[in-house]
């Protein structure tokens, strides 16, 4: 099954002006029925990016402006939400290219496989993705989430919040499976510690290292 591309930001801005087209009755009908509907979705992950509205508002108008420009790259009926969120997350590490400004890094030598380091004690200790994040965002998880560093941020807003699965995370922001299985890992450790006193109130407990019986 042949694959739309996802468009990269730098070959975007090296692109000739020769290429600009009209955009055809067809590739407009696509647009308004496949990309506009998800403007709700990229509003919310272009503000937990930024923090700020309007910033986010301009992230969300440049996806889109770069999405009618290359609309001809993207191939009807297939995944338009990971399309788009892969050219803002392209458009929000350009906005920090240009303010001089760098993502806060994250060093990734203390993180060892997910797979490898997934404890079974921790199971029944706030699952995030089938508790917290289903219907109860709540300010405190809001604040929790928007602390983290940007690239543990996104992974979790993609995931957890998004629903993407690791393969469309690891096109979106470009790095292997196994390092957004990492991220999320870490992450999700780092919202559980922050989160604990939170998930107490709505009645989890920590059973980290207490065993079977």
């Amino acid at each position: 099954m042949e694959e739309h591309s996802l468009p990269d930001e730098e070959n975007q801005e090296q692109e000739p002006q020769k290429e600009e087209r009209e955009v055809t009755a067809e590739e407009l009908q696509v647009f308004n029925e496949e990309l506009m509907p998800q403007i709700n979705a990229l509003y919310n992950f272009a503000y937990h990016l930024t923090y700020n509205e309007d910033d986010a508002n301009d992230l969300v108008q440049e996806t889109y402006l770069k999405a009618y420009r290359f609309i001809h790259r993207y191939q009807p009926g297939t995944n338009a939400k990971a399309w788009l969120f892969k050219i803002l997350k392209n458009a929000f590490i350009n906005q920090y290219r240009k303010k001089s400004k760098r993502p806060q890094k994250v060093d990734y030598e203390d993180i060892v496989s997910y797979h490898d380091t997934e404890d079974a004690s921790y199971v029944d200790f706030m699952d995030l993705r089938q508790e917290i994040f289903q219907g109860m965002i709540g300010d405190e998880v809001t604040t929790a989430i928007n602390s983290l560093a940007v690239d543990f941020r996104t992974v979790i807003l993609l995931c957890d919040i998004e629903g993407f699965t690791y393969e469309e995370i690891a096109k979106i922001i470009d790095v292997p499976i196994g390092t957004v299985r990492s991220r999320l890992h870490r992450a999700r450790n780092m919202l559980k510690e922050q989160l604990r006193s939170y998930a107490e109130k709505l009645g989890y407990k920590d059973y980290r290292g207490q065993k079977n019986k």
